[in-house]
């Protein structure tokens, strides 16, 4: 199940709603998204992962291991910057909606404040502009996974179907996570 999150300002969105704990530990995922541009999308997320934090940050800061992590993502490698500070990462996935296959290839600085945050920032790639912001959170007896992303894709799609489509895939994607990380 999806629950909608009502809106941005309310991070980190459970503090002060038991029923989306509630939600959140048993299995759902909390999603709120919006336009960004025109032809973009804005997106968080949330998801609980009943793991230590410490657990969830190793296997997530291991960049080429997002491939088994993220079904579309077909390739993921640290191209420099193997010390927490600042990271220059190359990721490329491929994503079919509707009819049209869409094949993108992003080049992104990772900034990592350790057991925490992970920040994405744009170098280069098939976006007009892209930005993530990942966050670790102790929650009860594991971990909350907040994911925040915005992105303007080179291919004008209008933001109503990229926002459609987020809805649909960030769920299934972020089960899929869950899954991975808890064998």
């Amino acid at each position: 199940m999806v629950a909608t999150l009502a809106s941005r300002s309310d991070y980190p969105f459970v503090s002060t709603r038991p029923s989306r704990t509630s939600s959140l530990l048993k299995g759902d995922i909390l999603l709120e998204t919006q336009p960004h541009t025109a032809w973009g999308a804005a997106v968080t997320a949330q998801v609980y992962l009943p793991l230590e934090k410490t657990a969830v940050w190793k296997r997530l800061t291991d960049y080429p291991l997002w491939v088994q992590y993220f079904p579309d993502i077909s390739h993921s490698e640290v191209l420099s910057g193997h010390s927490a500070e600042s990271k220059r990462i190359r990721q490329a996935a491929s994503k079919t909606f509707l009819f049209l296959t869409v094949e993108v290839e992003i080049f992104l600085k990772v900034v990592e404040t350790s057991f925490h945050r992970v920040q994405f920032q744009f170098e280069s790639g098939n976006f007009r502009d892209f930005s993530a912001d990942l966050r670790l959170e102790e929650f009860t007896k594991g971990t909350l996974l907040t994911y925040t992303v915005q992105a303007t894709p080179t291919i004008p799609v209008p933001s109503l179907i990229i926002q459609q489509a987020i809805q649909l895939d960030l769920p299934a994607n972020l089960r899929h996570l869950r899954q991975e990380l808890c064998r």
